[in-house]
């Protein structure tokens, strides 16, 4: 514009001080993160959009060796215009009535723990796959978050269940752990219960119609589906 204005007109229009504009013309603006940018990029749409800030922080530290302050990463992937798709509630749901032995609430909402294998929440989820309803079970670890084991079926029935148990067998027995479930079906016979028991865990479950009393579970299988699926794949 300063070929058909004078510079001080346009500068007084806009309200900036000439000195100002001098300054900014000779020490024009360092983007700190112009190194990084290009792989927040990369990692977020590797991912097929499902990757949200937390997730690329620790991809970039994974892969590329990059130890960066999952905050600024926040900001690059704001400016960057880059949003991770929302995640699709399961529509499965495992609850019958009370068929069996309801346990009680031991856990509550206190999900922390300061030791592995002490407090574990499980659930089973449903996928679709190729037009095929296939089921995972896995107990997850609430001191950090691992998987200790897991199983996929055909059905959502207790020897998926009791199959998870019996891959995590070694690390269960003797560990005291209280396991946290819903009130499914599953967890209410007396083949899970008296398993549960055999191993030196205690059962504890989630009241019912109450989710987020089995929240940490849920959450795992929303960043499951939501990172390793498009989207239109499971129910």
């Amino acid at each position: 514009m300063r070929r058909d204005f004078p510079l001080g007109a346009l500068l007084a229009y806009v309200g900036l001080p000439r000195s100002t504009f001098y300054y900014r013309v000779s020490h024009p603006a360092h983007d700190r993160h112009a190194a990084v940018r290009p792989l927040v990029r990369s990692v977020f749409e590797g991912s097929h959009g499902a990757y949200g800030y937390r997730r690329v922080t620790l991809a970039l530290e994974r892969d590329h060796g990059i130890r960066i302050d999952r905050k600024t990463v926040a900001k690059v992937m704001h400016a960057e215009g880059l949003r991770a798709k929302g995640r699709r509630r399961s529509r499965y749901n495992s609850y019958r009535g009370t068929v069996g032995k309801v346990a009680p609430n031991l856990l509550g909402r206190h999900f922390m723990t300061d030791a592995p294998m002490r407090r574990l929440v499980s659930d089973v989820t449903q996928f679709n796959v190729g037009g095929r309803r296939a089921y995972l079970s896995p107990p997850v670890d609430l001191y950090n978050g691992e998987v200790v084991s897991w199983r996929v079926g055909p059905s959502p029935d207790v020897e998926l269940t009791l199959g998870m148990l019996a891959d995590a067998e070694d690390r269960l027995r003797g560990s005291g752990a209280v396991t946290r479930t819903d009130q499914g079906f599953q967890y209410q016979t007396p083949r899970w219960r008296d398993r549960l028991a055999s191993l030196g865990c205690t059962q504890s479950m989630s009241r019912k119609a109450t989710c987020l009393d089995n929240a940490p579970a849920e959450s795992f299988f929303g960043r499951l589906k939501t990172e390793f699926s498009d989207g239109s794949d499971h129910a």
